[in-house]
């Protein structure tokens, strides 16, 4: 006998409160179904019980407050599976240090699975290597449990704007082994006006990867044709812009930066990259999209060194710490790598973000309250995560507080030639600067020009005409 409530929905449950998880649960009860969410954190659910989201995602809590009557949180993994007719695995597949993905989460999902006599659903909507699904079923066939069907169901949101992504997606991607657990899979977004797609489990578990690596490949596409037109004098944005209006291309994931991070794009791009190499395939492509990435979060440290030298003392002001706006993910993060490589140069780093906590991730670096903490006597700003609110950073009040107005915008969200006109010195992301600007004081003259250089122009401030550039660092 199948489950229904009383507007003929299917009952589902969810393993895994995270983000992943929690926006699914959330967003199905939006849908009319009642959801079952199950987690092993205490803590966790008991928040959730209360109404509260333990995390940043625009747009949820109030979601998780509206749909409260059909929510029900629990530590039971037999209770949430009995209570359903789908099951959705939602947890955590973190990468190992072999670079492939750490399945443990989702095996553990499969061990506490209860002895259902009903025709069940699991639905996979964790990020897995491609082959996954026929493992599980064997596992599952292993258990007695052949009568629990299994459907890859990857999950394409992105974080903070997740719950608009859900319920507005650009495709549903179901792959089963039968057809018939795909059909009622599919049932559950009927109510979407999105297309489907109907595959077998290695295509739809292929699918996920394949998006994400190649967003991954135009982030440092651009990333590379952005260090290249900082050599040549041309501006990125132009570039992006007028690429980005190629119909056959499009303007999407072509804003040059300090690099991607996140929960999503560094997991997968590693973990298919191992997978094809697992395989007997080097994937170079995917290589070069990872060491480019990798290499763009530093670069910033080269653009600090280019205006002040040595950067043993100097304090730098990072703006933003979550690895994107609109989020508190630190996973992963531009920011942490930053951090490091700051402290371990001699800085004196201070750090705000308008949500993010780091707690340990950047130990050393001192957290402020506000723009105007972080930037206070400051060398350098660097903007790390384009927040709206720094892009308001190119004022007076900024101008005047920091000890050289300096600004690196990792994140191209500031007018250069304003920026500049407001007494700024400014190097963006592939962005023409000036060679003269760039070129630092000598300590002692910076103590006796600081009223000088308040009221001087960027170029005569940096040691341009009428300075004196530091050639001992």
């Amino acid at each position: 006998m199948t489950l229904v409530n009383r507007q003929g929905k299917e009952p589902i449950a969810i393993f895994g409160a995270g983000w992943v998880g929690l926006v699914t649960g959330a967003c199905f009860a939006e849908l009319g179904h009642e959801v079952t969410i199950r987690d092993i954190v205490p803590e966790r659910v008991e928040r959730l019980r209360a109404g509260e989201v333990p995390f940043f995602e625009p747009e949820l809590e109030d979601l998780v407050k509206r749909n409260a009557d059909r929510l029900t949180f629990t530590l039971d993994a037999a209770e949430a599976a009995a209570a359903a007719e789908l099951v959705f695995v939602c947890v955590d597949t973190p990468p190992t240090y072999s670079g492939d993905a750490d399945l443990s989460r989702v095996w553990t999902v499969i061990d506490e699975l209860p002895r259902l006599e009903r025709r069940t659903i699991l639905v996979m909507k964790s990020t897995v290597p491609v082959g996954t699904g026929e493992k599980v079923r064997a596992a599952l066939e292993a258990r007695g449990l052949s009568h629990i069907g299994y459907v890859s169901n990857p999950e394409f949101l992105a974080e903070g704007g997740a719950v608009e992504d859900f319920l507005h997606p650009d495709r549903v991607v179901i792959g089963s082994f039968a057809e018939a657990d795909g059909d009622r899979v599919a049932a559950l977004y009927d109510r979407l006006d999105t297309p489907i797609v109907r595959a077998d489990v290695a295509s739809a578990e292929m699918i996920k990867l394949a998006a994400n690596a190649f967003l991954a490949t135009r982030i440092s596409f651009i990333n590379e044709i952005a260090n290249v037109c900082e050599v040549t004098g041309a501006d990125v944005e132009k570039v992006a812009e007028g690429v980005g209006l190629d119909h056959r291309l499009g303007p999407h994931f072509l804003r040059a930066g300090v690099g991607f991070g996140g929960s999503c794009f560094p997991k997968d791009t590693n973990a298919l990259k191992q997978l094809a190499s697992n395989s007997g395939y080097h994937f170079q492509l995917l290589s070069a999209v990872i060491e480019v990435n990798e290499l763009q979060k530093r670069r910033v440290i080269n653009k600090l060194q280019k205006y002040l030298g040595r950067l043993r003392g100097k304090r730098i002001a990072l703006l933003g710490l979550a690895f994107k706006a609109n989020t508190d993910d630190m996973r992963e993060a531009p920011s942490v790598v930053l951090a490091s490589r700051l402290l371990a140069e001699g800085a004196d780093v201070r750090a705000y973000d308008p949500v993010a906590r780091p707690g340990d991730l950047v130990r050393g670096v001192s957290l402020c309250d506000s723009v105007a903490e972080a930037v206070r006597d400051a060398d350098a700003a660097v903007i790390v995560t384009d927040w709206d609110e720094f892009r308001s950073l190119a004022s007076a009040e900024v101008r005047d507080t920091m000890r050289r107005p300096l600004i690196i915008d990792g994140r191209n969200l500031l007018d250069p030639d304003a920026t500049r006109a407001a007494g700024f010195d400014y190097e963006g992301i592939g962005r023409a600067s000036s060679p003269l600007a760039a070129l630092p004081e000598t300590a002692d003259r910076d103590a006796g020009r600081e009223t000088a250089v308040r009221a001087s122009g960027p170029a005569e401030r940096s040691g341009g005409p009428g300075g004196s550039p530091d050639m001992s660092s």
